[in-house]
């Protein structure tokens, strides 16, 4: 089977690889097939977003992975204009590279006191030729893997992830330095629901059985 991934960031490629490993996939990317045209998300929460994405990306593939991410500070209000959400690149409608999303993801902790409890919302889409299946946790569950976002980056770098660099658990006393490895990023959790959606999804637990 071969499966179009609907994003550019190279971390999403990568978790979606490892944790998919395994199975009888082979891996295209909108790169390997020169697509340069994006679908205008205008869903209401990160599922519609995969959702759009990923009917849109299924004109050039029969089976399409896409998935979309919200960041939500539990201090702030749904509806609080300093409330990333759905936008978490796009602040204020200004596209941000890693680095720009850094600088200003710290400047608007420090604004909130230097320290704030985030959680990531995720949705996930499939498009095989049935149609379109999507996936997303309640928030509620989604709280459950909270952690803390500060004000000051540490160093490390993961590209495609950078506000990791502004991350760390909830139990962890420190705060990572040069050198330390960076908190397990939210998205890349594996062995969870989101991981068996996929999978059934595109009908591999269905040929697995056959």
């Amino acid at each position: 089977m071969q499966v179009l991934i609907g994003t550019t960031n190279p971390a999403k490629l990568k978790l979606f690889k490892q944790v998919l490993d395994g199975w009888p996939i082979t891996f295209v990317t909108l790169r390997d097939l020169n697509i340069t045209a994006e679908p205008e998300e205008m869903g209401r929460n990160p599922a519609e977003n995969a959702a759009v994405k990923a009917a849109f990306y299924g004109q050039f593939a029969d089976y399409v992975i896409c998935n979309d991410s919200g960041l939500y500070f539990d201090n702030l209000e749904l509806d609080d204009p300093r409330q990333p959400g759905l936008h978490i690149r796009t602040p204020q409608g200004k596209r941000l590279d890693d680095e720009q999303m850094i600088d200003y993801y710290s400047q608007l902790v420090h604004s909130l006191g230097g320290k704030v409890l985030a959680y990531y919302l995720d949705g996930f889409a499939v498009k095989t030729p049935q149609g379109v299946k999507t996936f997303m946790k309640s928030r509620e569950d989604a709280r459950q893997a909270a952690f803390w976002m500060l004000d000051q980056p540490v160093s490390a770098r993961r590209p495609g992830w950078p506000l990791d660099s502004l991350s760390k658990e909830l139990d962890d006393t420190s705060f990572l330095d040069e050198g330390v490895e960076l908190k397990p990023s939210t998205t890349g959790q594996t062995k969870k629901a989101w991981v068996r959606f996929l999978v059934s999804a595109l009908g591999l637990d269905t040929a697995e059985e056959a």
